[in-house]
């Protein structure tokens, strides 16, 4: 019984740390990079020297339809039927290999399927895109000595995401005026890719008081050295001071998340609550921070459930929004500076996100 609980254990923080990377912020383009943090059995179980395989199977959706300027939502959006609907699902596929009782290696593949809804002259249409994100490939090490450290240990991890997903998507935008219809690149927010190789470092952390409870957490940073990727932001020419501004292009931006709560096993059931911060920043650690972005942050209440059976786990996470906040970017700042008058980008925002999937063990 008792070994039945730690391997339990392992894969409910294996599933927890599953959930670290998958960002939700609608139009701040923070798509999910992949890539999971692993827990292994526990340390002093039988097969601690033996290797072996976790698979995870994770579906993302939202829909994000709130359009907010800082803290303030543009409610006048609803009112004149333009507000933008972006659905974004998103499939991750992960396999991670357990070395053994302190190194796992994990490989994950996104693949995307977004659609954007639009209005141009009073007339609503969409652009869609689909296909393999942004791979990631990463390390993770526990820092402490799991033959001591029984109730708890912290997990560092380090990784690239490699620039495999499409970053100049194109699809027919319309113009609602004339009718016609114009191929050019889909909005930042449902691009595959962001076009940039960037590095990721974690640190995941869990502490059990007792067998049943424990706290957990997360912190992810994804650092973009590439300034920007060289997509143009619309298929209508720039204005000079968009130009001077560097908005007329795409930015290749960082993102992080921090990740915190709590975790109570009750029989066959683990259900945690948590608090979530998704950011994309308005400046990067590396490289420039020039080029078309909407940074900003949602901080949100996560609610979750896992349901294990033999051989297997199910889950169900649902992060809900508490605050969003569009902050000013590096063109929005130029702008201002430019012309003398206050610029600040919206940004569009989902209600709450869901997330289900499956973990095996082999």
């Amino acid at each position: 019984m008792k070994t039945t609980f730690k391997a339990l254990l392992a894969i409910t923080i294996f599933i927890l740390f599953t959930q670290t990377k998958t960002f939700a912020q609608g139009c701040v383009a923070i798509r999910s990079t992949g890539g999971v943090c692993t827990m292994d059995e526990h340390p002093d179980s039988s097969n601690k020297s033996a290797g072996y395989w976790l698979f995870n199977s994770n579906s993302r959706y939202y829909k994000s339809f709130r359009h907010f300027i800082g803290k303030q939502e543009q409610f006048q959006r609803f009112t004149l039927h333009n507000n933008v609907i972006n659905k974004v699902y998103t499939q991750d596929l992960t396999l991670t290999r357990v070395l053994n009782n302190r190194w796992s290696v994990a490989l994950d593949i996104p693949t995307a399927d977004n659609s954007r809804s639009q209005v141009s002259s009073g007339t609503r249409f969409s652009t869609h895109s689909f296909g393999v994100g942004d791979i990631h490939l990463s390390g993770y090490v526990w820092l402490l000595n799991p033959a001591k450290a029984k109730n708890g240990n912290i997990q560092a991890g380090l990784g690239i995401k490699f620039p495999t997903g499409t970053y100049n998507y194109q699809d027919y935008f319309l113009n609602g005026a004339t009718g016609a219809r114009t191929l050019g690149p889909v909005d930042q927010s449902i691009q595959l890719g962001d076009g940039g190789t960037g590095i990721t470092a974690e640190i995941n952390a869990y502490y059990n008081f007792t067998h049943k409870f424990g706290v957990y957490g997360n912190f992810y940073y994804l650092a973009s050295p590439k300034d920007v990727n060289g997509v143009l932001r619309s298929t209508t020419p720039a204005s000079a001071t968009t130009i001077a501004a560097t908005g007329d292009v795409l930015s290749v931006p960082d993102q992080y998340l921090i990740r915190f709560g709590a975790s109570l096993a009750v029989k066959k059931f683990d259900f945690s609550l948590g608090v979530r911060d998704d950011c994309l920043p308005v400046h990067d650690l590396v490289g420039g921070s020039d080029g078309f972005r909407r940074p900003g942050y949602i901080i949100a209440a996560e609610p979750g459930i896992t349901y294990h059976v033999k051989g297997f786990s199910l889950y169900a996470y649902c992060p809900i929004a508490i605050i969003r906040d569009r902050t000013q970017s590096v063109p929005d700042i130029r702008t201002t500076q430019l012309t003398g008058t206050y610029t600040h980008g919206d940004a569009a925002f989902a209600d709450y996100v869901v997330n289900v999937g499956v973990t095996f063990k082999f």
